[in-house]
């Protein structure tokens, strides 16, 4: 086949499809099958039925959608068995502040790794020094590109859950003492909470509003603060959620304890900061014992050499 009937294979393959697409959004041929009528009429009784209804293509194009989503829901899930369980994933996502789903997320990663194998397939094909590998070789450079792309999107998701984690935990001192003043005037925990939603801003006052919501919907105070430390799972907000449910529980003032556990924020911070430091310095000898020292001795020792070789 020459270059004008490949390329007149290509561009009516995209034609046909293009026409196909608007042909199937129109109302006859693309009307709701019965499950997408039923689903969200029983979204309270069925687990299925929100999946069902939280499932979205992964194109615009319908047709794409209807063809590849179950192959790419299938390859998410073998994805999800080699890279690890869901249970790590559903943290870091909640970590995160994501609102995706393990299988969204996966499935995000498998396209990852899609781009990074179509990446490594056009560095096979166009890079001179790919030319000379051996055809396993090749093969082996794209699975790797793959690879990489889908370990890329993992690593970017626990770098992105580890800054959420330091923003919140850098807040909470700040936000303890807030409640603390707002219990010292009068107010109750619940108050104290929505005040502190509405008035400040950060990744810990949204939280604080989840939970305000939930209690709005029926949930008790002391499950969805269990369900946010859960959820967050950073030990001092774990332990915050636990002084706050035993005094709900017995009864106690609240105003001293968080007044306790704002101190012992401030001070963790504090020591936190100390090992950061300490790690910093040491990471910093590392150009200074060997780029600075070095070329220093080289410019100390460089005019004597040159003296002694001119003079003999």
């Amino acid at each position: 086949m020459n270059a004008p009937a490949a390329w007149g294979v290509l561009l009516g393959t995209v034609l046909g499809v293009g026409l196909w697409s608007l042909v199937s959004l129109m109302p006859r041929l693309g009307r709701p099958r019965l499950a997408q009528r039923v689903a969200p009429y029983i979204l309270d009784v069925s687990a299925e039925a929100r999946d069902y209804v939280g499932r979205t293509t992964l194109n615009p194009l319908p047709v794409f959608g209807s063809l590849f989503s179950p192959v790419v829901r299938r390859l998410a899930s073998r994805l999800d068995h080699l890279l690890g369980g869901t249970e790590t994933l559903t943290r870091q996502l909640r970590q995160a502040g994501s609102r995706q789903s393990v299988d969204e997320f996966r499935t995000t990663q498998l396209l990852w790794a899609l781009a990074g194998s179509a990446l490594g397939l056009v560095l096979v094909l166009v890079s001179p020094a790919t030319q000379t590998l051996p055809l396993i070789g090749r093969v082996l450079l794209v699975a790797t590109a793959a690879l990489c792309g889908a370990l890329l999107r993992g690593w970017l998701l626990q770098r992105a859950a580890r800054a959420r984690l330091a923003r919140i935990s850098s807040e909470l001192p700040t936000v303890l003492e807030f409640l603390t003043l707002s219990l010292s005037a009068g107010e109750g925990i619940l108050d104290a909470l929505r005040r502190v939603a509405a008035t400040s801003s950060g990744e810990l006052s949204r939280e604080l509003a989840g939970v305000v919501a939930d209690v709005h919907t029926g949930m008790p105070l002391s499950a969805s603060l269990s369900a946010l430390a859960r959820r967050i799972q950073l030990p001092a907000l774990t332990r915050f959620v636990d002084q706050v449910t035993g005094a709900l529980d017995r009864g106690t003032p609240l105003a001293e304890v968080l007044r306790a556990q704002a101190q012992d924020a401030r001070e963790e911070a504090k020591r936190d900061l100390l090992e950061t430091a300490g790690r910093k310095e040491i990471s910093m000898m590392i150009p200074l014992v060997f780029l600075i020292l070095p070329l220093s001795i080289l410019f100390a020792i460089f005019p004597g050499l040159f003296v002694l070789q001119a003079g003999f």
